[in-house]
């Protein structure tokens, strides 16, 4: 490690703290209905989606009604993307002449883009036509991100109201995600990915001579754009097989800096929102200063495995200074592919600037915990937040047994109904993981796909499930994923990370939004001070992880030591 690496790392992390709250504020307004300055454009293109689709927005729902809209709009989405995967090859803009994509591949894929994973069976340069990477995927990169939103923005006016049942219009708060925050956003970023090198365009693919006289295939497309909304909607979908660590997707030190940022600047600016529209910017702060924390140490953690360098290649004569470098872009370095590392499974974003299976073991076993703790550092674009106020509902239930009071969020008593759909959200996720994991490792089907025999093999296979419950979607890329049993259940496993989870959090606004908000007394657990902040940090690290502590022993720690003693499997 060097202090050049940790300044490298506090740039990006300061510029995203800085962005938290004008960001947050924006939103705050948008998804309150007050005026912006994009109001004056944007607001009869809005009044016009409504009218089209027969959206009354003045007419809210109680939580059944906006989950039915939720899994309506998803089901639609996911129907609509296997279509036109499995319909490529006869549909325009396919200049490769790229022939339909498999069932089982569309499946997973559709339930991968729908679910805001992104995870992919595939190479996308070699697999998807630009009508599908635009048509398919690029537009649910924008919807999935803005689903997450809207039942962020439910569960926040669940804190605010009092004695009611409505939470929202789960149309409206769609339509000003997408269109008030995802797409300008997204333009801006990507005439900057634009500037900085990007290819943006509808060509097919050329042939280049390379320095050695050898012919090479080049891939462009509609890079810059899609580049640009997957990461601010923590989608991490590349348009290329090797995501972020293509010259084409991320070309330079600048391009690395805005991808970080951009994958960031959404959901921490919304954890902010948060605090703005519940009348406790302090409390917004609190929160947002768990996951900084979190992340400063998974970031350190990484950080120090591949500068701490690999017994094994050291034995072959690399030189240990160097630290560990397999996997990694010379151009980015350590320290900014550590921070990419921690930053996209701290999130739900799944892009990768390095090869995750190429890290050290420690290294390794850091980006999985980070998923398995729920996504929520801070998570994908709304779903993070969710995801940290269902934790913050079990840090006052913990506090509240500690001094023998009703616990209370922010005026709302937390009683055994919130507690019931709290617990079913947390529990999907070992639920999931571990059980496809123990399936994968002990059937021929599941072990035919590892590249790596033994405690890394292991590995593979519980990252992927991982990423997939998780809905990150980043991978150990040993593992043979495009298999019709991993197809299948990876797809199954997103379905269940999303909806499983998202469905008790609607039903948990449901049950706050009709108690009345009562003041704060002196026996109230103060949620926006550094005591809270540390119980819940305990209460992430102990629910979130602590159930996948037997078989991160038996994958990456166990190879550790292996490779601390010389071997290799």
């Amino acid at each position: 490690m060097s202090l050049i690496g940790w300044l490298q790392i506090a740039l990006v992390l300061i510029a995203v703290l800085l962005l938290a709250k004008p960001l947050g504020l924006y939103m705050a307004k948008v998804f309150s209905g007050e005026r912006t300055f994009l109001s004056p454009i944007l607001s009869p293109v809005e009044r016009g989606f409504y009218a089209v689709a027969g959206v009354r927005p003045e007419k809210e729902q109680g939580w059944i009604g906006y989950t039915f809209g939720v899994l309506a709009f998803s089901i639609t989405g996911f129907v609509l993307l296997y279509a036109i995967l499995r319909l490529q090859n006869v549909l325009p803009l396919n200049p490769q002449g790229f022939p339909a994509v498999p069932p089982d591949l569309a499946f997973n894929t559709a339930a991968s883009f729908v679910t805001n994973t992104n995870w992919q069976s595939y190479g996308g340069e070699t697999t998807m036509s630009h009508l599908s990477q635009m048509l398919g995927l690029t537009v649910q990169n924008f919807v999935s991100a803005a689903t997450g939103i809207a039942v962020a923005m439910a569960l926040t006016r669940a804190f605010i109201r009092s004695g009611v049942s409505e939470l929202g219009n789960f149309w409206v708060d769609l339509t000003r995600a997408t269109l008030y925050v995802l797409l300008p956003l997204a333009i801006i970023v990507a005439l900057a990915f634009v500037a900085l090198g990007l290819p943006q365009n509808l060509d097919a693919s050329f042939a280049a001579t390379t320095l050695e006289g050898v012919q090479q295939t080049i891939a462009t497309g509609p890079v810059a754009s899609q580049e640009a909304i997957k990461q601010l909607g923590t989608n991490g979908g590349g348009f290329f097989n090797v995501n972020a660590a293509h010259p084409f997707e991320n070309p330079n030190a600048f391009s690395n800096y805005l991808n970080i940022i951009a994958m960031l600047g959404v959901s921490a600016a919304l954890v902010y929102t948060f605090g703005q529209m519940v009348g406790n910017r302090r409390q917004g702060w609190a929160l947002i200063s768990v996951t900084v924390i979190l992340l400063v140490i998974g970031t350190g953690a990484i950080y120090w495995a591949e500068t701490f360098g690999n017994p094994l290649l050291t034995a072959v004569g690399v030189d240990p200074a160097l630290g560990n470098m397999e996997g990694k872009e010379v151009r980015f370095g350590q320290a900014m592919t550590a921070l990419y590392a921690a930053v996209t499974t701290g999130l739900s974003d799944g892009g990768v600037n390095g090869m995750h299976g190429s890290l050290t073991p420690l290294g390794g076993l850091v980006p999985m915990f980070l998923m398995q703790l729920g996504e929520v550092l801070p998570g994908g674009v709304g779903s993070g937040l969710y995801g940290l106020l269902v934790f913050s509902i079990l840090a006052v239930f913990v506090a509240g047994l500690m001094v023998g009071r009703t616990p209370e969020l922010l005026g709302k008593k937390i009683e055994a109904r919130e507690m019931k759909y709290a617990m079913l959200a947390i529990l999907i996720l070992p639920l999931t993981i571990l059980g496809f994991t123990a399936i994968s490792a002990v059937a021929e089907f599941g072990t035919s796909s590892i590249l790596t025999p033994g405690p890394h093999g292991l590995s593979e296979i519980l990252y992927a499930y991982t990423s997939a419950a998780a809905n990150n979607g980043s991978a150990f890329g040993g593992l043979t994923a495009n298999t019709p049993w991993y197809n299948t259940t990876l797809g199954i496993a997103m379905m269940l990370g999303r909806f499983a989870y998202l469905v008790p959090v609607l039903a948990i606004a449901g049950a706050l939004v009709t108690k009345p908000r009562v003041p704060a007394s002196s026996g109230t657990f103060p949620t926006d001070r550094p005591l809270f902040v540390g119980l819940l940090i305990g209460i992430i690290l102990i629910m979130g992880g602590l159930q996948f502590f037997p078989a991160l022993a038996l994958g990456p720690i166990v190879e550790h030591f292996v490779m601390l003693a010389g071997q290799s499997f």
